[in-house]
């Protein structure tokens, strides 16, 4: 089963993908997925705030911020990192829960990307928001570090994130039912 998407006039069939008896979720994956990649990356520029770095949680956003920092020519971003590296220094975390893994994580930021952005405006950016959490724990690292949020924002909505004003997005993506029915 698939559920078809419009999304930066690219037309896109989303397989669905069970994450448990009661629920369904449409995959919405832009790695190697460059025309997408492209497109998604304009749109979004073209409805951002005014901010001086981006920063994004490690992974399935990083072709997404990649491309949105080279169309709007700025030569660095952040992301907030699933694990602890070693050239990483002065490192502070925070819990994040997201909708499409399992258990707890943690978002790891370097101290010396937050002291790049203390003081200046940072965009937050996903691929998808779904429960709000993945952007939530990006946020308290962006604000730890004293950097101002600019703004967040998602190729797409998902769940309880479609309506919500606090994020910029796309366009909605429904949940779905253990059967494949969207739900409202």
């Amino acid at each position: 089963m698939t559920y078809g998407i419009d999304v930066a006039g690219l037309h896109r069939e989303l397989p669905l993908c069970r994450a448990s008896d009661t629920l369904t979720i449409a995959a919405f994956v832009i790695f190697g997925d460059i025309e997408l990649t492209i497109a998604t990356a304009k749109a979004l520029l073209d409805r951002a705030p005014e901010f001086d770095y981006l920063i994004a949680p490690e992974a399935k956003a990083i072709p997404l911020i990649h491309e949105m920092a080279r169309q709007s020519g700025r030569n660095e971003y952040f992301l907030a990192r699933k694990t602890r590296k070693l050239y990483m220094n002065g490192v502070f975390e925070v819990n994040v829960r997201s909708i499409t893994t399992s258990g707890t994580q943690k978002l790891y930021m370097d101290g010396a990307d937050a002291a790049k952005m203390r003081g200046k405006r940072v965009l937050i950016i996903d691929d998808v928001v779904s429960t709000g959490e993945s952007i939530r724990a990006v946020e308290e690292l962006v604000l730890r570090a004293g950097g101002i949020v600019a703004g967040k924002m998602a190729i797409l909505a998902e769940g309880d994130a479609i309506g919500q004003n606090d994020v910029i997005y796309l366009e909605p993506l429904p949940l779905f039912d253990g059967s494949g029915n969207a739900l409202q």
